[in-house]
Formats: structure tokens, sequence, C-alpha cells
């Protein structure tokens, strides 16, 4: 148990609840049944104030291409937020900024899965570079955490 909340606390997931436009917002996390960050990732999301429904599928590559998820900044699980998807382990921060600003884009992104983000173990080692994808399937730089 000290492990896993070891883990929690690397990871960014405190017990504060988000400050931003979060609380209460629903959204759906899909994921791979064999896929535990995703699980650690949802517990996160709910800590920071969302209401998660977790829908766990085999069929990942149907969801990331019907999200319009480009395949080079994919990561392991894909989250609906309102008409937005968020891609990854990403952090809070930007998912509010995300529902703040409600740009004219698909969603955002963290590619892969980066060392001590939300439900990856590990301390962070570098910047994050969250994307933000238009409806065209190209991205830039949407902040850095």
């Amino acid at each position: 148990i000290v492990f896993i909340v070891g883990l929690l606390v690397l990871a960014g997931c405190s017990n504060q609840k988000s400050t931003g436009d979060s609380q209460g917002e629903e959204i759906t996390i899909f994921k791979s049944s064999s896929c535990g960050c995703c699980g650690l990732y949802s517990e996160y999301m709910e800590k920071k104030g969302f209401k998660v429904n977790v829908e766990e599928t085999e069929e990942m590559n149907r969801i990331k291409s019907e999200f319009g998820v480009p395949g080079q900044i994919q990561s392991c699980h894909t989250t609906k937020i309102g008409d937005y998807f968020v891609e990854g382990h990403v952090p809070v921060e930007a998912i509010e900024k995300l529902l703040t600003e409600k740009p004219d884009i698909a969603g955002i992104a963290l590619p892969n899965m980066p060392s001590g983000t939300p439900g990856m173990p590990g301390r962070k080692t570098q910047p994050w570079i969250i994307y933000a994808v238009d409806y065209n399937g190209d991205y830039n730089e949407f902040m850095t955490i």
C-alpha cells in the first residue's frame, strides 16, 4: 500500500481537488482491460473533481481513429470530455486550459507515457509537451508543463 501511495504522489495524484472549471465535469476514459496505468489515471481525474466513466475495450485503435488521434502522438488511453478528446496522461492543468479557452480543435494529446505524468510512476525528467490537434489531424504545441 505504501508503494502504491508513493507512486500516486509521484504521479501528481494528491488529495487536492482541482481549482478550475472541472468540478463535476463528466468524462469517459477508454482503456484496454490490461492497462494498469489507465486505472491510476482514472483515480487521478476523480481526485481532481471529474465524474469519471471508464469503458474497457479491446478496440482502442478504432476509438483513436474515430476521435481523430494522429498515430504519431498516441498514448495508451483516450478520454472524451465534451466535444474534445484528451489522449494519454495529460495533467489536469492542460485539461482545465482546454475547457476554459474552448479552442476550435479536436483535442489535446501528451504522446507516449512520460515518466512522472499522472498515472505513471517515476519522476518527471523533462518538460511535458501537450499538443493541440485540429480536425485535419495536424498538431502543434498547446502548452508545456
